[in-house]
């Protein structure tokens, strides 16, 4: 091949190469300094339109796809931010539930590139990753217009790059130990991470939280004077069944009961994330004139500091809510990415979310055996997740996926072997290729039916696996 034959790199390319040049997501520098520069030569775009912010541990994406689509089902115009990406990074910023288009992201990049050189000039340390793609997330999105942004926080709180975004409704999903070397060894100290969302005058759900985490959460609630929405008292599933390709659920909101909900999404805590983004759009409907400011005064209709006091005056269209759910989605979240036998890709990568994962399973799809694909990174809780997956696997094949921080095979075996035993622990040095072994335990049986394979560990194992199992991109 000549290099006249060789094509130059799109526009969307360079676009993600030099964002990915700014270093790596994870590592965190606590100053929000740079995000506030950049913004402010921006005219504060995050400004423009209300947002709704979403922190925890688990399950902040799928909430926060679940909040969108209950939005965009009421006709609003919706922004949604979300990290990490399963396959490509433009997926992070979606704007009425689509992803943008390669051209729309490389717009936006351009767009933010020359304030964010004025600014890299001002630091001693430039502009992040991160920071670059959130800000230009508020961007697009007040480019677009949107009438609201959905917002996820990358991996804290405090001094996470999207809050310099005062979310209206601030949501927080479930607390556990993870990202430990950066967000502090305990639930508490991560809990107060978490906690730097919450913004005087908003309404804070609470999803179920550890009561270590609770008691620092509500701390932060009375002493800025937010108003809290808890699961389990002032909102929550009232009753679930599994039914085909999900399961049927009956919500108690904010405003009033929901009940004949099918929600396509399996376990009991994606049933717990759907009650949770109800109740954050329910206040964020009573609270939010059409065409408004939001109005958290008549939202709330009680003192700053105490519970959510609702009323059925406030109540979502149940028929829109129904419609909402069950057309959202959460990609990479138990997904059957295949049938005969069944795949499925999931994101979990800390004990607990392994927890809800091993639960569902067994809940949900009733294996005879299950064959399992593990690619994890190699700072997390390894032994605790492999804890949870035991039970219920057969045959563990452990691999790497395309993260730099990826467990190599062969460490991640040693530990598994501690767990599983040598004799079902199996090493792959390529994912497609564990895919294929994984694949063939689960076949032993000869009952496609009763066979399946579970591939997981992480987003990027999830995304890795999307691609070579040819899984259709969809939307947002």
């Amino acid at each position: 091949m000549t290099v006249s034959q060789v094509s130059e790199p799109s526009d969307y390319q360079r676009a993600v190469s030099a964002i990915m040049a700014r270093g790596v997501e994870w590592e965190i520098d606590p100053t929000l300094d740079r995000i506030r520069d950049l913004v402010d030569v921006l005219g504060d775009p995050q400004r423009t339109y209300p947002v709704i912010h979403i922190a925890g541990t688990n399950g902040k994406s799928s909430t926060a796809r679940l909040i969108e689509a209950l939005l965009r089902e009421r006709g609003l115009r919706t922004g949604l931010y979300t990290s990490p990406e399963l396959t490509t990074l433009r997926e992070r910023i979606a704007i009425d539930g689509a992803p943008l288009t390669e051209d729309q992201f490389a717009a936006a990049y351009e767009d933010v590139l020359p304030f964010a050189q004025i600014v890299d000039g001002k630091h001693e340390v430039r502009l992040s990753f991160f920071e670059m793609l959130t800000a230009m997330a508020f961007a697009a999105f007040a480019d677009a217009p949107v009438d609201v942004a959905v917002v996820e926080t990358g991996m804290g709180g405090t001094w996470d790059a999207t809050n310099v975004a005062d979310g209206t409704v601030a949501v927080i999903t479930p607390i556990g130990l993870d990202h430990t070397r950066y967000l502090g060894d305990t639930v508490e100290e991560i809990a107060g991470e978490k906690a730097g969302i919450i913004k005087p005058g908003s309404v804070v759900v609470l999803a179920q939280q550890p009561v270590e985490a609770a008691e620092v959460l509500l701390h932060r609630i009375v002493e800025v004077g937010a108003t809290a929405a808890r699961e389990g008292i002032e909102y929550g599933v009232l009753d679930r069944d599994v039914a085909f390709g999900g399961q049927q659920l009956s919500l108690q909101g904010l405003h009033g009961g929901y009940d004949d909900i099918f929600l396509p999404l399996f376990g009991e805590h994606q049933a717990s994330n759907a009650a949770t983004a109800l109740a954050a759009v329910e206040a964020f409907a009573s609270g939010t004139p059409t065409g408004g400011e939001p109005n958290l005064e008549a939202a709330t209709r009680v003192a700053p500091g105490d519970p959510y006091l609702g009323g059925n005056e406030g109540q979502l269209d149940p028929a829109l809510v129904r419609s909402g759910f069950a057309k959202s989605a959460s990609p990479g979240r138990l997904e059957v990415a295949r049938t005969g036998p069944t795949v499925l890709l999931d994101a979990s990568h800390n004990p607990a979310g392994m927890a809800a994962t091993v639960a569902t399973i067994t809940e949900s799809f009733g294996f005879t055996r299950l064959a399992a694909v593990l690619a994890i990174a190699a700072d997390k809780d390894v032994a605790g997740v492999l804890d949870q997956l035991e039970p219920v696997v057969a045959e563990l094949v452990v691999t790497r996926n395309s993260s730099a921080r990826s467990l190599p095979p062969e460490e991640l075996a040693e530990i598994a072997e501690g767990v599983f035993g040598p004799e079902r622990v199996h090493v792959a040095d390529r994912l497609d290729d564990a895919i294929d072994r994984a694949m063939g335990f689960a076949e032993e049986t000869g009952e496609y039916r009763g066979a399946g394979v579970l591939i997981t560990g992480s987003s990027v194992t999830a995304g890795d696996a999307r691609i070579l199992l040819r899984v259709e991109e969809g939307r947002a």
